[in-house]
């Protein structure tokens, strides 16, 4: 095959990993907020729940989790999903794993916030908004920057489970070229890919984090 369709073939691959990567992020990072706090929340119910999922999505595989969202409307619920359904359910499936990752991450950084600038903040007058938006999450976004730079990095990587559910994506693509064509060059170039992929990510997050230096 020549060198120049195959770079062609891994491109179009490349973009459904970048698609998955941009929607799970999108989704995953403002409900694992959610979860955190109510995983920090003083009613036991919602605690408990919350602690039950993040417990769940942490120790069971993402590949048993897609299998499980794209086949739970049909087993449980007697409904038909047609092809259409795949990619949604690799979505879903991956904001939901990824949220329970970055609800931790933000749990450990608002906590880890001392008692007295939330007092400081109550005397001068802020609100319990306010204080939040304003110092407290500012700060916590510096704090957790770096952990959020390693899921963010393992998420480029994850995105070629999505073979799980037939989705195909730029690592599924390579290993088609290289069974095709019997030959590992499809799958090195992909590993360089990824690399690349990766390194954009990691300097954007390196970038962002010392334009936040200034609330050491």
């Amino acid at each position: 095959m020549n060198f120049t369709v195959m770079l062609a073939q891994l491109a179009g691959g490349m973009v459904k990993s970048v698609e998955i990567f941009v929607l799970t992020l999108l989704f995953s990072l403002p409900l694992g907020l959610v979860i955190a706090f109510g995983r920090m929340t003083k009613n036991g119910l919602i605690c408990n729940i919350t602690k039950i999922y993040i417990s769940i999505m942490r120790g069971t595989p993402l590949m048993l989790q897609l299998i499980v969202v794209y086949f739970a409307p049909y087993y449980v619920f007697g409904m038909r999903i047609g092809s259409a359904y795949r990619f949604i359910a690799v979505i879903l499936a991956f904001s939901l794993n990824y949220a329970a990752y970055f609800a931790e991450i933000y749990r450990s950084g608002i906590q880890s916030m001392p008692v007295g600038q939330y007092e400081a903040a109550y005397i001068l007058g802020f609100s319990k908004t306010q204080t939040f938006t304003r110092i407290i999450m500012p700060q916590v976004i510096k704090r957790i920057l770096p952990p959020v730079t390693n899921e963010t990095i393992t998420l480029v990587k994850d995105t070629s489970l999505a073979f799980a559910l037939a989705e195909v994506e730029m690592f599924t693509t390579a290993k088609q070229i290289a069974a095709k064509e019997t030959t590992i060059m499809p799958l090195m170039v992909a590993g360089v890919f990824y690399f690349i992929f990766n390194y954009i990510v990691a300097w954007t997050m390196e970038y962002f984090e010392k334009r936040l230096d200034y609330y050491r």
